[in-house]
C-alpha cells in the first residue's frame, strides 16, 4: 500500500464504469441515475462516465452515445467478459484523467441494468474522505422476473446485514475503488464472473482500507437468467429454491 490518503476537503475526479451486455430496455435509465448521482455530489470537480458494451448485438451502445454527449464515452468490445469489459472501462478513466495523481479519482463501478440512487457517488465520496480506498455496497431489487412481491420480500429478508451497518457482500453492480489502490490491486481480472470478488480479495490483502456500507445501496435486475452463468441472476435464482419446495 501507498499513497496519500483523501482528506474531508480533496475534491475527487470519478469516473464511472457501466460494462453492458444487450441493455437496451435499461441503460438509458441507468445513465439517467448515474448523470444525477453525479451532479448532487459536492465533493466532485469533474467525472467521466464510461459504458463498456460488450457482445452487445442491440441498441444499447447507440442509446448510450446519445444519453452521454458531453458527459463520457462509450466502447464497444466483444471479450464476453465482466471482468475484461470492466478493466478496459477503468483503463479509460485512468487515460481521461491522466493529468491527476491517482489518489485524486475514484472509480465507482455499476452495471447496466442497474439504477444508483441519487445519494450514491456523495456516500462514496464521503466515505472516502474519512480514508477509506475501497467500498462494497448492497443492492435491492425491485421485482423479480416470474415470480409476486413476496418473494422480493423473502428475497431482502434473507439478504445478510449487519447492525453495525456493514455486510458480507460484494457486488460489481456497487463497487468503488480509489485509483491507486486498483492500480496497486493489479486491477480488474479477465474474468467472466466473481471479478467484483476478485479484486475486492487483492484490495484488501494489499492493506488498503475498506469498508462495506450497508449505506450504499443500487437498485439492480431481478432477472433470474442473467448475461454471465455464474452471476447475481443464478444467485437469485438459488435463493428462490426453498419457495418452489
Amino acid at each position: 500500500m501507498s499513497g496519500p490518503i483523501p482528506t474531508a476537503s480533496r475534491p475527487l475526479a470519478v469516473g464511472v464504469v457501466i460494462p453492458a451486455r444487450n441493455e437496451e430496455d435499461s441503460i438509458v435509465e441507468c445513465l439517467d441515475s448515474v448523470i444525477q448521482a453525479l451532479d448532487a455530489a459536492p465533493r466532485v470537480d469533474s467525472s467521466r462516465i464510461v459504458v463498456v458494451a460488450d457482445c452487445c448485438n442491440d441498441q444499447t451502445a447507440i442509446l448510450a452515445r446519445r444519453r452521454l454527449a458531453g458527459r463520457g464515452t462509450t466502447i464497444e468490445c466483444s471479450v464476453a467478459s465482466a471482468g475484461t469489459a470492466r478493466r478496459l472501462g477503468a483503463a479509460e478513466v485512468q487515460t481521461h484523467f491522466a493529468g491527476r495523481h491517482p489518489s485524486e479519482i475514484w472509480i465507482a463501478n455499476t452495471d447496466g441494468d442497474s439504477r444508483v440512487g441519487i445519494d450514491w457517488i456523495s456516500h462514496h465520496l464521503q466515505l472516502a474522505s474519512r480514508g477509506f480506498c475501497a467500498i462494497a455496497g448492497i443492492v435491492r431489487v425491485a421485482s423479480i422476473e416470474g415470480h409476486d412481491a413476496a418473494a422480493v420480500r423473502d428475497f431482502h429478508a434473507g439478504y445478510t446485514t449487519y447492525e453495525d451497518g456493514t455486510h458480507p457482500h460484494v457486488h460489481g453492480a456497487n463497487l468503488g475503488v480509489r485509483a491507486d489502490a486498483y492500480a496497486d490491486a493489479g486491477g480488474w481480472s479477465d474474468l467472466t464472473v466473481a471479478e467484483d470478488h476478485c479484486l475486492w480479495s487483492r484490495v484488501r490483502a494489499r492493506s488498503w482500507p475498506t469498508i462495506a456500507s450497508v449505506g450504499s445501496v443500487v437498485l439492480t435486475s431481478g432477472r433470474l437468467y442473467g448475461r454471465a452463468r455464474g452471476g447475481f441472476a443464478d444467485t437469485l435464482r438459488r435463493t428462490l429454491e426453498p419457495r418452489r419446495a
